[in-house]
């Protein structure tokens, strides 16, 4: 019987991330926190949500509400374009999955990012709050704003959208 003596591939196996533009910056979340991507579909507003929660859309008959994280991390609101889409993300909100439709300007890529290749968060300098930055990732001469949805996404404001989804239509 043989015993395989590697066992910390995790640590060195690159972590994937989604890379997508806001305002002009390059943005990147977990792959595995992102359920799909799709196209821009019209938007059902919810009354008295803060600005930053567009509405709910229907996405195969579910209610999913849409968050416009450039309205969130004080970028301001986008232009909706060609290129405008939703990242389908899933959230957990008191022991249940709920989905999360986040609006990016465009969608470029997926990135492979090792331990080595992330450097904590600046502590000034960046659009976004560093509160919501989990850290840098380097790739090749530029820098990916890795996000943290726990903290963007807080609970608090998680179950004001589950709320209007709830009480909402699409």
């Amino acid at each position: 019987m043989s015993t395989n003596t590697n066992t910390a591939p995790d640590l060195a196996r690159p972590a994937q991330y989604l890379g997508f533009s806001l305002a002009g910056e390059t943005y990147a979340i977990e792959l595995l926190r992102i359920r799909e991507i799709i196209e821009h579909v019209p938007i059902t507003r919810v009354p008295g949500m803060p600005p930053a929660v567009l509405g709910v859309i229907n996405l195969r008959g579910r209610v999913v509400p849409v968050v416009d994280l450039a309205v969130t991390m004080g970028l301001g609101p986008r232009p909706i374009t060609r290129w405008t889409c939703f990242v389908i993300v899933e959230a957990l909100l008191d022991g249940e999955r709920t989905s999360l439709g986040l609006l990016a300007d465009t969608v470029s890529e997926v990135l492979d990012l090792g331990a080595d290749d992330i450097e904590p968060p600046p502590a000034f300098g960046t659009r976004a709050p560093v509160d919501y930055l989990r850290g840098m990732g380097r790739q090749e001469q530029r820098f990916i704003l890795l996000l943290d949805l726990d903290r963007l996404l807080s609970a608090d404001e998680l179950l004001g959208l589950v709320g209007a989804a709830n009480s909402g239509g699409a």
